[in-house]
């Protein structure tokens, strides 16, 4: 459950010992749907503990092995751990497996222990090679893309009435997302990247203008049309 802070941030609390997330197990997945994806796309909180955890693990050998673009969130919510040393263990897990990664910028400074994005983004390029788009979230701020030897940012969406920011980081991935399945992951330029980020800010934007997540998802049409509202693009 989260609920709205000052300034619409939010903070959480979770009622999970056990939850339904938790109890997935490897016999309960799908392996036609994960055989049959473009892109699968997971996080740490089904990293957490078993049985999910090893189901996790499964559903990423097989998506991977069909040929799927694996994309990763590490989404810390430090409460769910039983030891943050477990956390930076599993995290490093998913950093190794994905071809597209969003990070938020306080998990980039929990794994790297770098507050500038680039020197962040280099060390995890170094250590994780397989990572092939690394995006890097900063609120209200803005976002930075690294994609080969290619970095930029685009400013956030900032024509006010936030109200919470709940889901907003889970439609930037989703936006993020929807723009590779169309454009792929080969040959992207500074514009490609720009136009990626600038949608992307603005559909995160749009979710923190209303209660709840999931229902305020905008469409296409809305977030472009607030794009040229904003960006004049």
């Amino acid at each position: 459950m989260s609920r709205p802070c000052r300034g619409g941030d939010r903070d959480f609390s979770f009622y999970r010992k056990p939850g339904a997330d938790a109890n997935l197990s490897a016999a309960d997945l799908d392996q036609a749907l994960l055989q049959d994806c473009r892109i699968f796309h997971f996080g740490t909180l089904s990293l957490t503990g078993e049985p999910c955890r090893t189901a996790t693990w499964k559903a990423v050998e097989i998506a991977k092995e069909a040929g799927a673009l694996i994309s990763f969130d590490p989404n810390l919510r430090e409460p769910l751990w039983d030891s943050l040393d477990e956390a930076r263990v599993q995290i490093a897990w998913g950093l190794g497996q994905c071809d597209i990664l969003k990070i938020a910028d306080n998990e980039l400074l929990f794994i790297t222990g770098k507050e500038d994005f680039a020197e962040g983004a280099a060390l995890l390029h170094s250590q994780y090679p397989n990572i092939r788009l690394l995006n890097v979230t900063a609120g209200a701020a803005g976002s930075y893309a690294f994609y080969g030897s290619l970095h930029t940012f685009q400013p956030g969406c900032t024509l006010g009435g936030v109200i919470e920011t709940t889901g907003a980081g889970d439609t930037f991935c989703a936006s993020v997302l929807n723009f590779v399945l169309d454009h792929g992951l080969e040959g992207l330029t500074v514009q490609d990247l720009d136009q990626m980020l600038r949608f992307a800010n603005t559909a995160a934007y749009l979710v923190t203008t209303k209660k709840g997540a999931i229902r305020s998802m905008p469409d296409r049409t809305t977030v472009e049309e607030t794009m040229h509202r904003a960006f004049g693009a």
